[in-house]
Parts: structure tokens; sequence; C-alpha cells
């Protein structure tokens, strides 16, 4: 078989399309292909009507995938065609998509290898440069967000990721939270941040949303009021974070007693941060003598930390109307405890208390959103960080938004 033939093969190339000739540049490690048409007629990319031949674009080079060891590039001369409607536009080669230098096949196999490791890697992998791999997964991405469905998940769950240091370096993840994909990463994590995300749907496809899972942040509680019909009964605060804000109180009734024990020329709460901070059955074995001890030696913070104990027994719960119960009793004793942090937070959930309990209508927390913000801390680490936020968003959607990236090959 001739080296034309065996081209025109590989590269799976059809009429008017045919391979010209094959060039070896031991050198430079590579092999050219030229491939030339014989048609005069072609059809308008934009319509697909049939149109005379205008002229040819300058002579384009496309990537291929490697020959053996050597770099394989496909050189051809684009014909452009004047429509009647459209006026003059280049026709679609079958080998690559408008605007890229890499061939189809090319593309597929770097979003594998992008997939599977950083730009860098891949660059090194696939010998092409930094911006040339990351032009790759910027298409991709825009390839998959085009052929999505517009649709809104049944559940969502919305969390915010730390991107950098200070208050204003946050972003506004949306997930899916049955399919674990990202749907929206926004800048900021401002109602506006959130809120965007809504905007893009009409009222019918909102009014479908069975359950917002969320933490207890003003401005995403806000964003869903205003978006989402019935909103307070599809908001859930998840889990996580409401044992967090109670925690945090945890720490502060131990600070105020921190002080006072000091004052007295006592340190038994020095060093002990973390273990009122520890679900009993995560103490480790190893301070848990100590641990118990110490709770029989410091009124304030032991009498906090078995509230905030308890509240935990809220979840194992079955029904909504034991869940309601144990509330009431537990917002009782939090609030009678005459430790001003611990009411505090109580009295916040209490405000709260029907998103918090509507986990008992649809039995779902925010733990796929707290799972893919591991993932993306991973990525991010991986990446030694991005150089703005449209490069992070387009690294999270590549990776985690669950699109269809392939380009279509014939």
């Amino acid at each position: 078989m001739e080296d034309n033939d065996l081209f025109q093969t590989l590269l799976g190339l059809t009429a008017p399309w045919h391979v010209v000739r094959v060039e070896l540049a031991l050198d430079q490690s590579e092999v050219h292909v030229y491939v030339e048409h014989d048609a005069d007629e072609w059809r308008c990319a934009e319509c697909g009507q049939p149109a005379p031949i205008y002229d040819h674009a300058p002579g384009r080079v496309w990537r291929h995938l490697d020959t053996m060891q050597y770099t394989t590039l496909l050189h051809a001369e684009t014909p452009r065609v004047e429509c009647d409607e459209h006026g003059v536009r280049s026709v679609r080669v079958p080998w690559g998509e408008p605007k890229s230098r890499f061939t189809l096949l090319f593309e597929r196999l770097a979003i594998e290898v992008l997939l599977r490791t950083s730009v860098a890697a891949a660059s090194r992998l696939l010998r092409l440069s930094w911006d040339e791999a990351w032009g790759i997964q910027q298409r991709a991405v825009a390839r998959g967000l085009e052929r999505k469905e517009h649709r809104v998940p049944a559940c969502i769950g919305v969390d915010e990721k730390a991107v950098g240091k200070g208050q204003d370096a946050y972003v506004t993840i949306v997930c899916d939270a049955k399919q674990g994909t990202v749907e929206w990463v926004a800048p900021g994590r401002k109602a506006e941040s959130l809120g965007g995300y809504f905007e893009q749907f009409p009222a019918e496809l909102l009014q479908a949303i069975e359950a917002v899972t969320m933490d207890v942040w003003r401005g995403f509680t806000k964003a869903v009021h205003e978006h989402v019909p019935g909103a307070v009964e599809k908001m859930v605060y998840d889990r996580f974070h409401v044992m967090q804000e109670v925690n945090e109180a945890v720490d502060r009734v131990r600070k105020i007693e921190h002080r006072k024990l000091l004052g007295q020329g006592q340190s038994l709460l020095t060093g002990s941060k973390y273990l009122w901070l520890r679900a009993s059955e995560n103490v480790p074995r190893r301070f848990r003598v100590a641990f118990a001890s110490l709770k029989r030696s410091v009124v304030h913070t032991a009498r906090a930390w078995a509230i905030k104990e308890s509240l935990r027994n809220l979840w194992n719960l079955q029904t909504m109307a034991g869940a309601e119960r144990f509330f009431r009793r537990w917002y009782f004793w939090a609030t009678h405890s005459r430790l001003q942090p611990m009411i505090a937070a109580a009295k916040k959930l209490h405000r709260h208390r029907v998103k918090l309990l509507n986990y008992f209508r649809v039995r779902l927390t925010n733990a796929m959103s707290e799972s893919i913000n591991g993932r993306i801390e991973r990525l991010k680490r991986i990446a030694n960080g991005y150089r703005n936020f449209e490069n992070f968003r387009i690294a999270v959607l590549f990776r985690y938004g669950g699109l269809n990236l392939f380009p279509a090959t014939h």
C-alpha cells in the first residue's frame, strides 16, 4: 500500500478529500500529511445549503494522533463558499472542528488524558504547550454546556468554596444533590451569586424543585426565597452546618470559662479546644479518661458540650412529629442553660426550625456538596491554584460538570 493510500485509510477520509502526499521530517520527528479536494460545490456551514466555491482560506495545520513516535500534522487549504443568505463562509472539514488546530481524534485523546491528570502533566505527555492543552479543555467545556439539557435538578445542593485568602475569595457551587454533578459556579457567596443560577430558568421549571440543601447563610436563603416557589418548605439546612453553629457556641463558652479559670490561676482548659468539638465517640482513646475527668471539673463548658451532643440525636429520629417534640425539649434546655453563646445559637436555630426540620420531609443532606467540595480542593492543590475565576470555573465543570465533553467523530 502506498503512503498516500495508507494515510487516507488511517485518517478515514472520503471523497472529495484525498491525501496527495506524505512527507517525513526525521530531524523534527514529524510526519506531514497533505490533503486536497476535487469538489466545485460545497454546503454552507451555517444553513447547509449548496453553494459555489468563493476561494480558499490560507493553508492550515491540524495536529493528529501520533504515527509511532512521530508527531503527525495534517495540512489543507479550506474552501470558502459564497452563500446567498450568509455570505462568505468556510466549510466544515470532516477531521476537525471550526477554529481548532487539532483533529477530532486528537482532541478526544487529549480530553481523556486531561481528565486523568493536570494540565501541566497532560502538556508534557502530549507534547503540547500549556495554552494549547488548556484551550482543548476550554473548548470541551463550551461544547458540553452547549449540549447540556436545560433543566433544573429536583434536588439541589448549595455550598460555598474558599478559593483564596480574605472574605471575598469565595465561590458559590450548585450541584445536583442526587447525581453529584456541578451545575453552577459563580464568584462570591452573595444572594446574587446563587440567584444567577435560578434566573436561567422559567418559573415552571423552578416549581419542580423538591429540595435545596444549604448551610445557614442568609445570602443563600434570600436567593432561594426570591426565586424558588414554596421556598420555605423546600429549603433544608444541612446537619453539618447546623452542628458547626452549635460547635462554635461551645467554643465560645470554653473561651469565656478558660479566661475566668486563668484569672484564678487554673489552666484546666489549656489545649482542650478540639476535644470539646469532637463527638463523644470520636474522642481519641488515649484522652477519654482525662476528658471524662475534665468534664467534671469545668461546669459551663461541659454543660455546653452536653447540649451540643444531645442535638446530634435529632437526625436519628424517624418522624417529623418526633423531631418537632425533640427540638422543643432541646430548645428549652439550651435557652435555660444560662450560657449566652448556647442561648444565641439555639434561638438562631429556632428561627430557622422549619428549614431544619424539613430534613424529615425529604431525608436529604448536603453530603454530596461536601464531597464535591473535597474533590475541588484536591483539584486546586494539584493545579497550585488558578489564574482567575474563569479558569477555576472551567476546571471544575470539566472534571465534575457531568458534561458530554468529547467532539463527535465520523
